[in-house]
């Protein structure tokens, strides 16, 4: 037997405690892991092994140890007193984040403090009873998250209180009859916090600061949505004022320092109801075989000047909004919708991205410049959908319209759209073959009448149209990412604004492979992005029209990490991009006004922008884009309950979306509504939630609710005011 087994043997377990609070406290800011710490303290024995494990699972407990992942500790340096941010549950089982960390402390509602949701809060760490989870109290409300609250106004003959539809808090909150602003009984209002509850009062004290209209009137609904998140509902007068006063003429001086794309063959692809158009498309023969293709993107930074009015505005709102049956717009209507807009038949000035490449989607060169175009005519996906079928081209095939017959291609520019697909279906495949991500999602449209209800239900696949301008406007922000981040080996690149996707989670990706292995698939999840992309794009293929397609599309999404805004630039693996932003949408995101301004200053000799200032904006801009799509999906939810709400007691097929310890939520083949079966109407069993597996089983019958199952479901009840539809299970 060999040396280091019999000094395994004999070391007790308060001699490896001891091994282990030594090898801990001397490298407190490492995280380690099972192997590193075997071989680091030469345990190399199972039973040695095993008792480690054990060990760090007490240490962890007792919180000496922090425990990073399923096989990973660190030195836990958290004291008794913490600050970091609360976060409030309708269901009273509110948690703290603490700074530097993403693991939830359990706060009772007792120990709250009156926090709200998102509130900055020091914490005492209470002491750890045996076999209970570590808990928090808060002791101080650092500060506040919101002082605005939306909600139902409920009038009695002395006060009045506001009902909010979260349950944010214990009390309602009291607003005195001489502040309501002429709200009535069941109008929906904004409230602003005049006093918060202290030791000696329970209660907030509020005034209403703005009447939205009655409960269920859509603008009243609409408006609430955009005041629940702190997002705006009407333009300030003062910065339309401003935009009101801008001319939009085009000088000779603009002129003289433009390349001027007027003669050439350009137009605008958007959906049919569209009304800002902030990117277009030019294509032109320049030798045989050669074609020069030039994105163009609306010059908005030429009219909002940085630090402005309208600039500080856009900035804090940072995107454009898109609710089912309104836009939000970042910017005044008159420069999205007029000045800015590339609209056919009128002079506009661009930031362009001119690309030459051959019939295979070669790229042979490529500028920035700005330009002045003039639009030849304004498409509707649909219409480029049509030619293009027309000519031959098979949607969802990736091949190109076949040669013309005799005559050439039919219809009005057929000959120039036709190149543009067969281009951009060269560079889709070519970024599919560096390892680009596949995954093709359904969005859900709402038709509403002249009041906002909704009349028909659906959804939309990307079809070849839609495509085609995705893969130029790829295109344009991969090269202007690259004009600046792409720098000669020992030069430092200069500050830009990226648009980065950083690679799966290692513990998510770990679980997808064990799953599927039930359904006899596997993927890669070791080695390059690269490869990593690969396997997952085979899986997609490979489970594409099958049972368990949706059940393990789903799984796969969920362990892709979100994309985001930041200067420090780590390449976007769903793109396979090593360099990527955002350029092409200055009307609609503060980032592209960012990038647009930092290419102007960089192509004129400028300075290296400030990172410290430019990083805070980014952040900004994620949090903002999280907010805006969270406003969005309560719009599409309320939709989605007033239009279930006119088929109360009908029966439909269902696959099931999601599994909660709660509930199984359900989506409707047919229009793609989610609703929920709640845990109570599963009365035929007693049910335990497999996290791991996506499931829920009876423990008498072994029934099993699984993700991605066909389901018949019942609509039981709308609930317009919780955006919330309940289902039942048909037998």
């Amino acid at each position: 037997m060999g040396k280091g087994k019999k000094g395994g043997k004999r070391m007790t377990k308060k001699q490896l405690a001891e091994k282990l609070e030594g090898f801990f406290t001397t490298q407190p800011e490492k995280t380690f892991s099972y192997k590193e710490i075997f071989r680091t303290l030469k345990l190399n024995t199972h039973p040695l092994k095993m008792l480690a494990i054990d060990l760090m699972e007490e240490m962890a407990w007792d919180d000496f140890l922090t425990k990073v992942s399923d096989h990973s500790y660190r030195l836990n340096q958290m004291g008794q007193v913490v600050e970091g941010i609360f976060r409030r549950k309708g269901n009273g089982k509110n948690s703290f984040i603490p700074d530097g960390s993403d693991k939830p402390i359990f706060v009772s509602e007792r120990n709250s403090m009156s926090a709200l949701n998102g509130d900055r809060v020091k914490v005492s760490l209470m002491a750890r009873r045996q076999k209970h989870i570590k808990e928090a109290q808060v002791i101080e409300i650092l500060q506040r998250s919101r002082n605005q609250f939306v909600g139902k106004l409920r009038v009695e003959k002395n006060i009045a209180f506001l009902v909010t539809q979260e349950n944010l808090f214990a009390n309602d909150i009291l607003i005195p009859r001489n502040k309501l602003k002429g709200g009535q009984t069941n109008d929906k209002v904004v409230v602003k916090v005049s006093k918060w509850p202290d030791e000696n009062h329970k209660n907030i004290i509020g005034e209403i600061i703005d009447v939205l209209g009655k409960t269920g009137d859509n603008d009243a609904e609409m408006h609430t949505i955009l005041a629940q998140y702190g997002l705006p509902y009407k333009y300030p007068k003062a910065v339309e004022d401003a935009a009101e006063r801008i001319s939009g003429e085009i000088t000779k001086q603009d002129l003289a320092e433009r390349e001027d794309f007027r003669p050439v063959f350009t137009c605008t692809i958007d959906p049919k109801d569209a009304k800002d158009f902030d990117d277009a498309l030019s294509i032109r023969e320049v030798s045989k075989g050669i074609w020069e293709v030039g994105i163009h993107i609306a010059d908005v930074t030429h009219y909002v000047t940085e630090n402005s009015i309208i600039d500080k505005e856009a900035q804090k709102r940072a995107t454009s909004v898109y609710l089912v049956d309104r836009t939000i717009p970042m910017l005044p209507e008159r420069l999205c919708n007029f000045i800015c807009s590339l609209r056919p038949d009128e002079e506009k000035l661009c930031y362009s991205v001119i690309v030459e490449m051959d019939v295979d989607g070669f790229i042979r060169s490529q500028r920035i410049v700005h330009t002045v175009i003039k639009s030849n005519r304004r498409y509707a996906y649909e219409e480029v959908q049509q030619l293009l079928e027309d000519n031959g081209v098979v949607d969802g095939t990736g091949q190109p319209a076949p040669a013309p017959r005799k005559g050439g291609y039919k219809g009005e520019h057929a000959k120039e759209l036709i190149m543009l697909d067969t281009l951009a279906k060269k560079l889709r495949e070519e970024r599919f073959k560096n390892g680009a991500v596949k995954f093709d999602s359904e969005e859900l449209h709402f038709d509403v009448d002249e009041k906002g209800k909704p009349v028909r239900c659906y959804f939309k696949r990307s079809k070849d149209a839609n495509k085609l301008i995705e893969e130029f406007m790829l295109l344009a922000n991969r090269t202007v990412a690259e004009s600046v981040g792409k720098v000669k080996k020992g030069a430092k690149a200069k500050t830009l604004p990226y648009r980065v996707h950083d690679n799966p989670d290692p513990q998510k990706l770990e679980s997808l492979k064990d799953f599927i292995v039930k359904f006899g698939y596997k993927i890669k999840t070791a080695g390059t992005k690269g490869q990593t992309a690969r396997s997952l794009n085979h899986l997609m293929e490979a489970v594409d029209g099958t049972d368990e397609q949706k059940l393990i599309q789903t799984v796969a999404l969920r362990a892709m990490m979100k994309a985001k805004y930041t200067i420090y630039n780590i390449g976007h693996f769903g793109l396979a991009f090593d360099y990527y932003t955002h350029f092409t949408s200055p009307i609609r995101r503060y980032p592209d006004m960012m990038v647009h301004r930092l290419l102007t200053r960089y192509a004129k000799g400028g300075r290296s922008a400030n990172k410290d200032y430019y990083e805070r904006l980014c952040e900004h801009s994620s949090d903002m884009e999280q907010v805006a799509a969270n406003a969005e999906r309560d719009s599409i939810k309320y939709k989605m309950v007033e239009f279930m709400g006119e088929h109360i007691g009908e029966e439909f097929d269902a696959h099931i979306s999601g599994i909660q310890s709660y509930g199984i939520y359900c989506e409707i083949d047919e229009n793609h509504c989610e609703g929920m079966v709640p845990m109570r109407d599963l009365d035929d069993d007693y049910y335990d939630f497999d996290e791991k597996n996506y499931c829920l089983v009876g423990r008498r019958h072994h029934h099993k609710y699984q993700l991605g199952d066909p389901i018949r479901i019942k609509v039981a009840q709308a609930n317009l005011e919780k955006r919330q539809l309940d289902f039942t299970l048909v037998d």
